[in-house]
């Protein structure tokens, strides 16, 4: 009987200390900084945010998004009617490597591995060089389910392919109809 106790302690000990490491080494992706101080957690909750656009280039499936400030912004007729996005503005293009569907009936790309999280904020005190927006990039790998800041992302790295959408206050998707 005593035999049967200590079996079973040891095996909920090493149960516990499983559930334990986990929860304790299991990653917080919102305490990420970029390389020029744009935190992940400004942030937080954007995968929940509207869809604004969706795009798709030969390497990645994209879907933007943003939050409820440049959301209402986009509503308002913001930047189509000459008016710039307000401070607190902020958008995510969440992209994946596709795959072909093997449930569709019908040839279609579909999202696969989950890759990366291009951010931008606007902020025109912290990002006066840049239009007043920052940019940012957080790569996920799906092998070890980290999230990493990407270390050539200084808050200006978008800005160089921006300036080409600078009538649209540095945005390249509208809104669209739904």
């Amino acid at each position: 009987m005593k035999r049967k106790s200590k079996l079973t302690i040891a095996i909920a000990t090493a149960v516990l200390a499983i559930l334990f490491a986990t929860a304790v080494y299991a990653q917080d992706k919102y305490t990420l900084k970029s390389p020029s101080g744009i935190a992940f957690s400004d942030f937080k909750g954007y995968e929940d945010w509207s869809v604004v656009s969706s795009a798709r280039t030969d390497q990645v499936l994209k879907v933007i998004v943003a939050n409820p400030t440049m959301i209402a912004a986009y509503k308002a007729g913001i930047p189509g009617n000459g008016k710039p996005f307000p401070e607190g503005s902020k958008i995510a293009k969440l992209q994946w490597k596709p795959k072909k569907s093997t449930d569709a009936p019908f040839v279609v790309d579909v999202p696969d591995v989950f890759i990366q999280a291009f951010v931008i904020e606007k902020d025109s005190q912290r990002f006066p060089k840049s239009g007043g927006w920052g940019y940012a990039v957080f790569n996920y790998e799906a092998a070890s389910d980290r999230y990493t800041a990407d270390a050539n992302s200084p808050s200006d790295c978008g800005h160089a392919c921006h300036t080409a959408v600078k009538a649209k206050d540095y945005i390249f998707h509208p809104y669209q109809k739904r």
